[in-house]
């Protein structure tokens, strides 16, 4: 008997070009939809994005519109961040709390035109984001399924756009947005990325996401252009210092135990928390905490040696003081960096700490005791990230 529709696996618009490119056949789920983890090497993909173009489909990514006269009004009070100062045609990165000033999750916010935003998401949240709205002038959409999107990114990745004909692109700012007319319809381009590096993501009608995926390929052939997996992004995201929810993070609606969410203070986003509007959830309990001090620190870590320390504890001393959330090795920096959550007394730069790491090599176990140093931030921020205009490679 055949599967009914509703527990088969979703396909993104972009499917077919990344199943013909899958060589290894090495698939995920990423809510609901088949997303490649490796399509052939998950080094000749990271180094694709480093060395010259990689393109990720992003098109699963929670994305959710918002439109009418309070849609502005409403996600300010639902975000930390301030999104009055965010301008038409740009990008702000931003988190939301609940009550209790815990993180819910993170994403980005688009500010498409007047009264009009897109909100990209990790998680699901329709029905509370719903529930927020009681009370405000705004129409909220999930629509995830109604727009294929696509991350370019690396060195090469403006002057493919530009040998697509996207004249102008290299003058587009960090965050900022352009359209440009595709075939008929209307391809959004945003300078936003989770890599790092020079790139950009692309917004587009379904209809149009094969089209758009053969030009971009065919303006890329001589640039290295090369398709990339979940395997590689992770790799390069923790090399730029990246968080990653359900990772780094649980976001609290999703967190069972007591004790196990996180405010934006013990993420090390405070930066993105405006005390200076008034109202916006979470907020008394941040100000408290930011007056009283925080239970936790997250840090970035330079581990001795080359052995990544994925999930490891954290030692001062003898006394255990936290746990490694993500660690890798990061070729093109050449550093052993892991991320961990830490008492906060342990969260200084410069701090000395230990991590207790295990790997196995031909079925034998070794235990290390790697020292390890708190680090200001990301290890790979290359000035070609920000560069304007964009630097042609």
């Amino acid at each position: 008997m055949m599967p009914h529709d509703e527990t088969m696996i979703l396909e993104t618009p972009f499917h077919s070009r990344c199943l013909a490119l899958c060589e290894i056949n090495l698939w995920e789920d990423w809510k609901g939809y088949r997303s490649a983890a490796a399509y052939t090497s998950v080094e000749q993909e990271y180094f694709a994005v480093r060395s010259n173009t990689g393109v990720f489909d992003i098109s699963p990514m929670i994305k959710y519109r918002f439109t009418g006269p309070d849609a502005g009004a409403y996600l300010n009070r639902l975000v930390t961040r301030d999104i009055s100062k965010i301008a038409v045609d740009r990008v702000a990165y931003t988190v939301w709390c609940d009550d209790n000033g815990q993180v819910m999750d993170d994403g980005t916010i688009f500010h498409l035109a007047e009264n009009d935003y897109r909100l990209c998401a990790y998680a699901r949240c329709l029905d509370w984001l719903m529930w927020s709205a009681e009370g405000f002038d705004v129409t909220i959409v999930d629509e995830t399924a109604d727009v294929a999107a696509l991350a370019v990114q690396g060195p090469t990745s403006c002057a493919v756009f530009k040998d697509m004909g996207f004249d102008g692109i290299e003058h587009l700012k960090p965050f900022g947005i352009a359209r440009y007319p595709f075939k008929g319809a209307e391809v959004m381009i945003s300078r936003t990325g989770f890599t790092g590096d020079l790139g950009y993501e692309i917004w587009i009608d379904p209809t149009f996401a094969e089209p758009f995926w053969d030009d971009l390929f065919a303006a890329g052939k001589l640039r290295g252009i090369r398709a990339i997996g979940s395997a590689a992004l992770d790799m390069l995201r923790t090399e730029t210092g990246f968080l990653q929810a359900g990772i780094d993070f649980i976001p609290a609606e999703e967190a069972i135990r007591t004790g196990r969410s996180r405010s934006p203070f013990e993420l090390g986003l405070g930066w993105l928390v405006s005390f200076d509007k008034p109202v916006f959830n979470g907020r008394k309990a941040l100000l408290k905490e930011k007056q009283e001090g925080s239970r936790y620190a997250f840090v970035y870590l330079d581990v001795e040696g080359n052995k990544p320390a994925e999930h490891a504890f954290i030692y001062s001393g003898s006394k255990e003081v936290g746990t490694v959330t993500t660690a890798a090795w990061c070729p093109t920096a050449k550093t052993n960096v892991a991320f961990a959550q830490v008492d906060a007394q342990y969260g200084k730069v410069g701090q000395k700490l230990v991590a207790e790491i295990y790997y196995e090599r031909e079925l034998k176990w070794t235990r290390v005791m790697a020292k390890c140093t708190v680090i200001e931030g990301a290890v790979f921020n290359p000035p070609r990230k920000r560069q304007t205009p964009a630097p042609d490679f």
